[in-house]
């Protein structure tokens, strides 16, 4: 049931992705012609009923207006992401006391950088 909801947004945003490319190219009120040509060009098959539905609900509205009113809804949503990580595996028993002695020994020195040499004149500044 959820795959065909998914793949009938698929088919849907086909349509929106079309209209929102002939507005990047110039088009500021793309019609159903310009969105099918755009679909036909790269062989996908378009849905007239969906096509009409989409012309006619963003018929008269500024596309920008259109997209903040979606951003503020999205944002609305809750995002999911529920269920806690499961408990973390446990340790392997066993060679305790090798991890004792690596703690004991001291830290490995971090190479110390080499001095900065004066740059050499080259004739400009990239500041100026």
């Amino acid at each position: 049931k959820q795959v065909r909801r998914v793949a009938q947004q698929c088919r849907t945003m086909k349509h929106v992705a079309a209209y929102l490319l002939a507005q990047l190219g110039g088009n500021s009120s793309p019609d159903a012609e310009a969105i099918t040509a755009i679909l036909n060009s790269v062989g996908a098959s378009v849905d007239s009923e969906k096509l009409t539905k989409l012309l006619s609900s963003l018929e008269g509205k500024d596309l920008i207006e259109v997209l903040a009113a979606g951003k503020a809804k999205m944002a609305a949503m809750p995002a999911g992401g529920g269920g806690g990580g499961g408990g973390g595996g446990g340790g392997g028993g066993g060679g305790g006391g090798a991890v004792a002695a690596a703690a004991e020994a001291p830290a490995a020195k971090a190479p110390e950088p080499e001095p900065v040499e004066e740059e050499e004149e080259m004739g400009f500044d990239l500041f100026d």
